[in-house]
């Protein structure tokens, strides 16, 4: 995966969570594509990102189904109220494909409260929706977007990735360490509960004690290769 530099499109990289995301993947050489609802809002945030990095970086911007066409691996990065719309709007781009799926069950205003949707899990919910066709991973929902966008600092916070296909989910882990970051395999997609629901602890923590962004580390692990 590090040697073949995959085209990676984040739906929602006009967002700090998403845009962090793709932020990290072009810096490290892949070629990235910033969905949106709009062509011109997705235009404009791949603008940006390009100022940030170089004319020579790889960015583009299109809307969310052409993005999503042109991938070979897609990020949902959308907020909760957005997923399955977004995700419906997309379907038939992402037959074949690994989905990320980044989204955490927030539900406005109380957002430093837990509060998981009737079926459990979102991420489980959209798998249901795409069926055995889409490979569907969960991870980087504990990743604080103000970490994401300092490149040149170290990110304090493991990511959990869950997949009932486990080559999917490997690649995941795979890209997570190419960004800096630290990824473990923690089982199947069912188990995304548990890092869905995190995201509301660590926001919870952030306003207690006046953080910008807490995370997780796992111990009594082996060291990461």
């Amino acid at each position: 995966m590090s040697e073949e530099k995959k085209i990676i499109a984040v739906l929602g990289g006009t967002g700090k969570e998403g845009g962090g995301l793709a932020l990290r993947w072009a810096h490290r050489g892949h070629p990235v594509i910033i969905g949106s609802r709009t062509q011109e809002r997705a235009e404009e945030a791949a603008a940006e990102m390009r100022a940030t990095l170089g004319a020579s970086a790889n960015v583009r911007g299109l809307a969310n189904p052409d993005a999503a066409a042109a991938a070979d691996i897609v990020v949902l990065s959308v907020p909760f109220a957005a997923q399955q719309a977004t995700v419906s709007d997309v379907a038939g781009q992402l037959v074949g494909k690994i989905l990320i799926d980044v989204t955490v069950p927030l539900v406005p205003p109380k957002v430093s409260r837990v509060q998981l949707p009737e079926c459990g899990s979102a991420v489980e919910a959209v798998q249901k929706m795409l069926g055995d066709g889409v490979r569907v991973v969960s991870a980087f929902q504990n990743i604080s977007a103000h970490h994401l966008t300092r490149l040149d600092e170290a990110v304090e916070c493991d990511v959990l990735v869950c997949s009932d296909d486990a080559d999917a989910a490997e690649k995941v882990v795979t890209l997570a360490q190419e960004i800096g970051l630290t990824a473990w395999n923690a089982g199947p997609l069912c188990n995304s509960v548990v890092a869905e629901a995190l995201t509301s602890v660590l926001i919870a923590l952030n306003r207690r004690y006046k953080v910008p962004g807490s995370g997780i580390r796992l111990t009594g692990l082996p060291t990461p290769a």
